[in-house]
């Protein structure tokens, strides 16, 4: 039996393994495994490489998690250990870490995000990144969303409704979108996402609690347990690290941490990066335009 022990934890993760009586094995990755339990809730075990995330338990030692396992592995569970076939993770030192920004702050900060957003997307529209590998990527990224399915009208009625706060067409327009593309995350659920995170940053506390909510409580029925669980933890206000580390570089204002940022997050998954920084980028460039007149915002009816 190989001993682990786990740097940190989200409060989601600590109480999965609270009470968790028959998990069974979701996925196995070479630097992740995902887990779900009766109640289709999902803990990530991760290595230091991922990071911490909404619902991620991650371990000290770099893992290859598919040379020890297997979905038809046995797991059993306690509050402060889990057995993994020959893997025993122990999490009594691990410390406890917040998946939740500071969204009151960035709310009020949220004018000069927006500066920032702007100035960078005409330093990519421009050619001058000092990135000259993916700058591509990022162009597309910072323009109107480039999703791998066939629904386009959507995704801006999706950043439009919520940019907007209009509720009952934000409801309309995820339906459509939530579940579509391929993989464990598919692309409309990243755009949803990335638009939700936008949404807690441009709108105040009390009408982005109820927008992101009821959003995704919508979508997560229409799609993978995996990318309900994303779309769960960003309805109540929850990022991964990376996320995180984007915030920051746009508080500080440096244009060269910003675009690493940019650069670490259109890395995530084959798409996923890609599709939920579109989402929360069409959703801001929609809201300057609020400003200057293209859109009159309205009120969660």
């Amino acid at each position: 039996m190989q001993s682990i022990k786990a740097l940190s934890l989200a409060p989601d993760a600590r109480d999965w393994l609270a009470n968790s009586r028959h998990p069974r094995i979701l996925h196995v990755f070479d630097r992740a495994c995902n887990f779900i339990n009766e109640c289709r809730e999902v803990l990530s075990i991760v290595t230091p490489q991922i990071g911490n995330g909404p619902f991620n338990l991650v371990i000290q030692e770099d893992v290859r998690f598919s040379e020890h396992l297997s979905l038809e592995s046995l797991i059993s569970v306690f509050p402060t250990q889990l057995n993994l076939g020959h893997l025993t993770i122990n999490t009594d030192n691990a410390k406890l870490w917040s998946p939740r920004p500071d969204w009151e702050m960035l709310h009020n900060r949220r004018y000069d995000i927006l500066g920032q957003l702007m100035s960078l997307r005409a330093t990519i529209e421009s050619k001058q990144s000092p990135f000259e590998s993916g700058i591509a990527s990022q162009r597309e990224a910072m323009t109107l969303p480039q999703l791998p399915i066939t629904n386009y009208q959507s995704s801006n009625s999706l950043i439009s409704s919520i940019t907007n706060a209009d509720l009952p067409s934000s409801l309309t327009a995820t339906q459509k979108l939530a579940g579509l593309g391929i993989g464990l995350t598919p692309a409309g659920d990243d755009f949803i996402i990335g638009a939700v995170l936008a949404a807690w940053i441009i709108h105040p506390p009390e009408i982005a609690r109820v927008l992101a909510k009821e959003v995704t409580e919508v979508a997560a029925p229409l799609t993978t347990s995996l990318s309900a669980a994303w779309l769960r933890s960003a309805g109540r206000g929850a990022a991964g690290i990376l996320w995180h580390k984007f915030f920051e570089s746009l508080l500080t204002g440096n244009s060269f941490s910003i675009q690493v940022q940019i650069t670490k997050l259109l890395s995530v998954g084959h798409t996923s990066g890609e599709d939920a920084l579109a989402g929360f980028l069409g959703v801001f460039t929609a809201w300057a335009g609020v400003f200057r007149g293209e859109l009159r915002p309205t009120v969660i009816r």
